[in-house]
């Protein structure tokens, strides 16, 4: 077993950035593909070789799959780190990679397609004793009368599910009994046009969840992990806003608990890579609701706060090494925190694409910036808003707080818009401060702050 001589990274934007220095660290040559628009970023320019796989639409170049495979073969890389997004949980990808001769950096497709499925993937996390939210037994059938007795038994209010969803789409809650049938049809509908698959299940609806999720790796040798849990209840629409590493509140027995559970539901499907498994907590108990089969947006508090490389052990095990660590040697210390800077209006939230006219990074103690901005570069108007993630690690909650906020404030990107206000006027609110929000709490205090500024 040798560490690869030649890797390509398939993606974009900090995560490209963050493979890349992944690769130098550990002796790696790095390949960058890149779009026309991306032509110019940081992370091609500093990579040994990039292709470009195509024009600036996504759909052309980073989704791709024979231009990419094309940039590995023409440029001799041996393996294909996907990333996050783009094509790292497509389990088509994943096959035509290793059908190429190629290695790809993450589960195999078996398992991506297992754990993509919301039905298989719950099936199978019961099996391995992972808790689940209580629901219908797999897919809902088609008969309406079965249908309204399953949702008798589950309870009101619940929600209907897309067996192919994710990131926030392909759900509709139910409230009351006569809008069953007509919201089960109607995301049935929606999901066939979405994800192809017109399946859906059912799960009781959680009134004020926190959304917490666990940290595995896992090797081809029967070894598995755990390095904590997240705490990413700060959402809007579904999608992330700040995480933070340890969850506020979260006893070191339940951690032990759920982190072993995670650890046999990796041994039971036989999981290889970074992973995390994703949970409703509410009442002191969590609730299963799914996997994600690569590295998360959000991994840098979990690095800060356990002193792992979550993408030098990526590449360990896709090139058939073993964990450089076992669970004895995972100590968690201190707090972290991740505010998302996005390319957007701070509160409602259009996309601002643009030129970066000044630019100042932070710094100080414990401040760590995943970033590929650069003062003159041009933010593409083709893909996501994200453009850096801003870390404040410390021994403590507070302090890593305190230190966020003045991050915060010493962090410029000017020229265009971006969510720093956003973020520093979440770092001065006492409810945030105290910890413990739900999944619903920074919309309600978005929607609040929203009609005092009408009323003033």
């Amino acid at each position: 077993m040798a560490m690869f001589k030649k890797i390509l990274v398939a993606n974009r934007g900090e995560i490209a950035l963050r493979v890349l220095r992944a690769c130098r660290v550990m002796g790696v040559r790095s390949v960058m593909v890149h779009s026309e628009a991306d032509r110019d970023a940081i992370y091609v320019k500093l990579a040994h070789e990039s292709v470009c796989v195509g024009p600036s639409q996504s759909v052309k170049s980073y989704l791709n799959i024979p231009a990419i495979i094309a940039a590995a073969e023409v440029t001799g890389a041996e393996a294909i780190h996907p990333g996050y997004g783009f094509l790292s949980e497509n389990a088509e990808f994943a096959e035509c990679v290793e059908q190429s001769g190629f290695v790809f950096i993450g589960p195999r497709a078996d398992t991506i397609r297992l754990m993509g499925d919301k039905v298989s993937a719950k099936r199978e996390m019961q099996a391995a004793g992972v808790p689940c939210v209580p629901g219908s037994d797999g897919a809902l059938p088609d008969e309406h009368e079965e249908i309204i007795k399953i949702a008798k038994k589950v309870g009101y209010p619940l929600i209907i599910k897309a067996s192919g969803g994710g990131g926030g789409r392909g759900m509709r809650v139910v409230e009351r009994e006569e809008d069953l049938i007509t919201a089960v049809e109607t995301t049935k509908t929606e999901a066939g046009a979405a994800f192809g698959n017109p399946t859906v299940y059912m799960e009781r609806y959680l009134q004020k969840p926190r959304h917490i999720e666990i940290q595995v790796l896992a090797d081809e040798h029967g070894n598995a992990i755990y390095l904590g849990e997240r705490d990413c209840s700060m959402q809007r629409r579904h999608q992330k806003v700040i995480e933070e590493a340890p969850a506020p509140f979260i006893t070191p027995k339940q951690r032990k608990e759920i982190g072993e559970a995670c650890v046999a539901a990796c041994k039971r499907i036989g999981y290889r890579g970074a992973g995390t498994f994703e949970f409703l907590y509410e009442n002191g108990e969590f609730f299963f609701i799914e996997m994600n089969t690569r590295v998360q947006v959000e991994h840098p508090v979990t690095e800060l706060i356990s002193g792992v490389d979550i993408v030098q052990e990526q590449l360990r095990v896709a090139a058939g090494m073993p964990l450089s660590i076992t669970q004895k040697d995972v100590h968690l210390r201190g707090h972290a925190i991740e505010c998302r800077i996005n390319a957007e209006d701070p509160f409602n939230f259009m996309p601002s694409p643009g030129m970066i006219e000044h630019y100042h990074c932070p710094g100080g103690p414990g401040i760590r910036l995943d970033t590929h901005l650069y003062q003159g570069y041009r933010i593409p108007p083709y893909y996501d808003s994200l453009v850096a993630k801003l870390c404040a690690y410390g021994d403590c909650r507070k302090q890593a707080t305190d230190r966020m906020r003045v991050a915060l404030r010493e962090f410029m990107i000017e020229g265009i818009k971006t969510n720093i206000p956003l973020h520093l006027e979440l770092m001065d609110d006492a409810d945030f401060l105290a910890g413990g929000q739900s999944i619903h709490y920074l919309e309600q205090w978005l929607a609040e702050r929203n009609e005092k500024e009408k009323n003033q």
